[in-house]
């Protein structure tokens, strides 16, 4: 049995429980601002300009089941886009694309209306009365540092708002920005031990007697 915690991660928090990285008068908001875990740690990352669901568990195996790229666990994200995305770069987001660190998996994008029931952020985005936006569905499983906004901006249409929605089996349901809720994983029993090696049924070689010089 394992513990996950499901978490709903505002604008602009770290996704660890300190930030060693500035002085303590300008740090910026981190984990512990919101919930105490001693010993947990985040599976997979989600960037501080992101929000939505971020898991964390106590159990290393479930870590790496949830976090390795070699397991592909599929990410949902809903991406606020500059301009008016179009099937032309959904296609593309689908077939996958060559980025600066290689090319990407095949994906699932699909456009979407403004999702009703998703909180404002905070701050909001800015808007620009002369340039459109529009909403799109990405599915990706990979998990390279900022890739969702790279492969947007890739196809023309940067990110202006970024929000994870799910993660392999699990979803932000109706956790708001900032709560919490932990739940019990059933885990998989492990892997019998291998057998230890059969010793050798021969009788040991009796050493000879030295005979006296």
């Amino acid at each position: 049995m394992a513990i996950l915690i499901l978490f709903n991660k505002p604008f602009r928090v770290l996704s660890q429980f300190s930030d060693k990285e500035r002085e303590p008068e300008n740090r910026r908001q981190t984990l512990a601002d919101y919930l105490s875990a001693p010993g947990f740690r985040a599976a997979g990352r989600l960037d501080y300009d992101s929000e939505g669901l971020l898991l964390l568990t106590d159990h290393g195996g479930l870590q790496q089941q949830i976090a390795n790229p070699k397991h592909k666990q599929w990410k949902t994200y809903l991406a606020q886009v500059e301009g008016e995305i179009d099937e032309p770069a959904l296609a593309q987001l689908r077939r996958g694309l060559k980025l600066k660190d290689g090319p990407t998996l095949p994906a699932k994008a699909r456009a979407i209306a403004a999702p009703e029931w998703l909180w404002p952020r905070q701050p909001p985005v800015r808007e620009r009365k002369t340039v459109p936006d529009s909403w799109l569905e990405l599915s990706i499983r990979e998990g390279r540092n900022r890739q969702v906004r790279r492969m947007c901006a890739a196809v023309g249409f940067p990110v202006l708002r970024l929000v994870r929605q799910r993660v392999a089996d699990w979803d932000l349901g109706d956790l708001a920005p900032g709560q919490y809720k932990r739940v019990e994983i059933q885990l998989p029993s492990s892997a019998a031990k291998a057998p230890s090696p059969k010793r050798s049924r021969r009788p040991k070689k009796r050493r000879r007697a030295k005979k006296p010089q």
